[in-house]
């Protein structure tokens, strides 16, 4: 087994997460409901990974009196979805910021060699001064979202959280060690990768169930 910094691993681990990740794994689930489902997921997970923003006070008058609220502080939300399949988590996280900019970093994995080619990545232009949500539903190897977490820190970004739906021990630890300031959340680490360096059980390819290619 893997070992791995488990205080920077956040598994959300609620009975509706493991409800619907049951569903998701199904692969009897369609299409459509597998897109709601990785929104759905996306927005526990984007409640947990928000758990800790810093707060500033704002005065706003109720319909009888003047009080003090907070609001979150800051240049709030950068989301940076992986091509492709992380862009089916985006519309859950916006759901909760939706005055977030979106970045994209576009990755394909050779089928031989598993290693990630990069082919797309731009930014929000003040990205560094943002915390910054990678999403991705699936951290298998971990290369894809270690490539993602080196653009972020060649750009300036200082705090950066990776939002995927299940990972297996091997790409945790993968990511974990990359970087030492980098957390994750997750719905579920799973036993291990194979050959193909799929995840087992996992969910398939989440790409292809999302946009329903084969």
């Amino acid at each position: 087994m893997a070992e791995y910094d488990e205080s920077r691993l956040t598994v959300v681990d609620h009975p509706l997460v493991r409800h619907k990740l049951g569903i998701l794994r199904d692969k009897q689930t369609g299409t459509k409901q597998f897109r709601e489902l990785v929104t759905e997921l996306a927005i526990f997970e984007g409640y947990e990974a928000m758990r800790d923003f810093p707060l500033e006070d704002v005065e706003v008058e109720t319909p009888l009196e003047k009080t003090t609220c907070k609001r979150i502080a800051g240049k709030k939300v950068a989301i940076i979805p992986i091509l492709r399949a992380g862009l089916g988590m985006v519309d859950g996280i916006l759901t909760l910021v939706p005055s977030a900019r979106v970045g994209h970093v576009g990755m394909y994995r050779d089928p031989k060699t598993h290693v990630p080619h990069q082919y797309y990545c731009k930014f929000p232009p003040d990205v560094e001064n943002r915390i910054c949500l990678v999403v991705d539903p699936m951290l298998a190897t971990g290369g894809s979202l270690t490539a993602a977490v080196q653009f972020l820190r060649d750009a300036g970004v200082k705090d950066i959280r990776c939002l995927t739906i299940v990972s297996c021990p091997e790409g945790v630890k993968a990511v974990l060690d990359y970087d030492p300031d980098v957390r994750l959340y997750t719905c579920s680490v799973d036993r291990c990768l194979n050959e193909s360096a799929y995840i087992l059980p996992g969910l398939g390819d989440a790409g292809d169930r999302i946009y329903g290619t084969k």
